[in-house]
């Protein structure tokens, strides 16, 4: 089993509502996103341009530099490829911050420890699917097993040719995107 997602940036209409979902889900100060919307473009050229929404969050890399890089063991991967903070061994050192190409780390000035995305691996342990997931009212967001090719998560993949951001970086994501 590693789990995995697909955001399918063609039905994302930038409402923020994984946002929301996300803070709420995770208890974050205002300031703290797991999740952030960003509008692209515009793009193409006259009379054919466009513009688009792109949601992004920890991409839960196979070969995670934040992982590798953490002096005190505090991130780690889960048997499941879920990548984790262990907020008892976090030192806040800001190394996983400055190593992780994505940009997605955040530190949490109440408390002091760097923070991210967790795949609400909570919710996933209980057979339930991620709160941004859930909340997506135009389904375009799905979670499911990267290792079974006959998941329905695989399938979409295949069908849709979705590809990670920035794999060229060899981090190995598991987060996929279906581009406009």
């Amino acid at each position: 089993m590693h789990w995995g997602m697909l955001i399918d940036l063609k039905k994302c209409v930038g409402c923020h509502a994984c946002t929301i979902a996300c803070q709420n889900e995770h208890n974050l100060p205002f300031a703290m996103k797991y999740c952030k919307v960003a509008k692209v473009g515009p793009v193409g050229e006259y009379p054919n341009i466009t513009a688009y929404n792109i949601t992004t969050g920890c991409m839960h890399c196979a070969d995670a530099p934040c992982v590798d890089g953490c002096p005190t063991g505090a991130s780690r991967h889960r048997a499941d490829g879920i990548v984790t903070v262990d907020p008892d061994k976090c030192v806040g050192c800001l190394f996983c911050m400055v190593v992780c190409p994505y940009g997605v780390r955040q530190l949490n000035e109440e408390n002091g420890i760097v923070e991210k995305c967790t795949m609400c691996f909570n919710r996933l342990d209980e057979g339930l699917v991620t709160r941004c997931v859930e909340t997506c009212q135009l389904q375009a967001r799905s979670v499911g097993d990267l290792d079974d090719p006959d998941s329905e998560l695989v399938k979409q993949i295949r069908k849709h040719n979705a590809q990670p951001l920035y794999s060229y970086l060899g981090t190995k994501p598991s987060i996929y995107y279906i581009m406009p």
